[in-house]
């Protein structure tokens, strides 16, 4: 893309944004799933919103070099899109020093040894063998089903909650109206009276804002919990989406209503990044087996990129439509999703994966292996901690 103003062609471009959407859609599926096998139980929260927090720091960096002072002007913009390189260069030298996910040596290489020494330079000591039982464990309790295919996915009754999980739990995060109250942010600011050239400074102090809240989820995940956080983040959420739709709908009538959809814009923004936006990918990790976990990434990641596609396609119409209401669509959905997350979603902090396993085979009814060993149905109980 940076050689693209050079080149004088514009078709540079649209090969490259198909390229890097390919990375994207590989990233956020392969980095969480990754990063959830290989972390110990009592680290893999923080280690699940990681992934999170690095995107966030993405769109600020972005922002930032965004500036119509800095790299937005004629000449900056091939730079602005060359840097994107830069990242990916990193990537491309260190992945060859990472370890291979030692679940995925011994479960589906069968190769204890290998798994063993990517465990001792994960933890950096030798004695491993309480994880390696327990990941023995999990490749016992799903040895008969082999591997998982999106297909039989959605055919198994031992996996139907978790799936249906992972469904609402992704389209939630994304038609919940993340984007819509970033496209919508910049005429708020400018109803509120923010000066046209300044509102990229307030636009970089919202994902400021956005940063520092998805750090502090980090470290707060092990703490309050996956279900408590996603709870609060989409209640936030639907809070401030009434308030602003009630603040949009007042703003020619009452003086200060701008500035109550600011308040609104940024404590949308708050409750987003503790919950919705880091933690459905945490959970796709941690409700399924090793055998079915790559399936269920590509079903999240499917559903999370076509609502992402979906929202952006079809806001400007429901705006010119619903014009201030716009907003009534997004708390609706935030609320159906916090209410399913109350009534389902089990919570996962400081358990194995067989025990969370358990727990979504109670709630699905399930309880012994089913004679053609299409399902998983019964898991031994745990015996050792990580």
């Amino acid at each position: 893309m940076g050689s693209s103003a050079v080149a004088k062609s514009f078709e540079m471009i649209i090969l490259s944004r198909l390229l890097v959407g390919i990375c994207a859609g590989l990233s956020s599926n392969v980095v969480p799933m990754y990063l959830g096998e290989l972390a110990p139980k009592n680290l893999r929260g923080a280690l699940g919103v990681v992934p999170q927090l690095f995107i966030t720091v993405g769109i600020l960096v972005a922002q930032i070099f965004g500036l119509r002072s800095l790299l937005a002007t004629e000449g900056g913009w091939p730079i602005l899109l060359g840097v994107t390189g830069i990242p990916a260069a990193l990537q491309l030298l260190l992945l060859p020093f990472f370890p291979e996910s030692p679940r995925y040596l011994l479960v589906q290489k069968k190769d204890p040894a290998a798994a063993k020494n990517a465990l001792r330079r994960l933890r950096g000591w030798d004695d491993v063998d309480a994880e390696i039982e327990e990941i023995q464990q999990e490749d016992e309790a799903e040895r008969a089903a082999g591997f998982i295919s999106v297909v039989r996915l959605f055919r198994m009754r031992a996996l139907r909650w978790q799936v249906i999980s992972v469904i609402v739990l992704m389209a939630g995060q994304q038609l919940s109206g993340v984007n819509a109250i970033y496209y919508y942010a910049d005429q708020i600011y400018l109803s509120a009276g923010v000066n046209t050239n300044d509102v990229q400074y307030v636009t970089v102090g919202t994902g400021t804002v956005n940063v520092v809240i998805t750090f502090v989820a980090v470290f707060v995940v092990e703490l309050l919990g996956r279900r408590v956080l996603l709870l609060l983040g989409f209640s936030i959420c639907f809070t401030a989406c009434c308030v602003l739709t009630a603040a949009l709908a007042l703003q020619d009538t009452i003086s200060w209503m701008p500035y109550l959809s600011i308040t609104c814009v940024i404590a949308y923004v708050i409750g987003h990044a503790l919950g919705p936006s880091p933690i459905p990918a945490l959970l796709i990790t941690e409700v399924f087996l090793q055998s079915s976990r790559s399936s269920a990434f590509m079903v999240g990641g499917s559903v999370h990129w076509l609502s992402n596609f979906t929202v952006g396609l079809i806001f400007p119409f429901i705006q010119v439509g619903l014009g201030a209401y716009s907003f009534i669509i997004f708390a609706l959905i935030c609320l159906l999703t916090t209410i399913y997350t109350f009534l389902v979603v089990p919570e996962t902090k400081a358990k194995t994966f067989i025990e969370i396993n358990q727990i979504f085979a109670k709630m699905n009814k399930v309880s012994e292996v089913h004679p053609d060993k299409e399902e998983l149905q019964d898991f031994p109980p745990p015996t050792l901690e990580q």
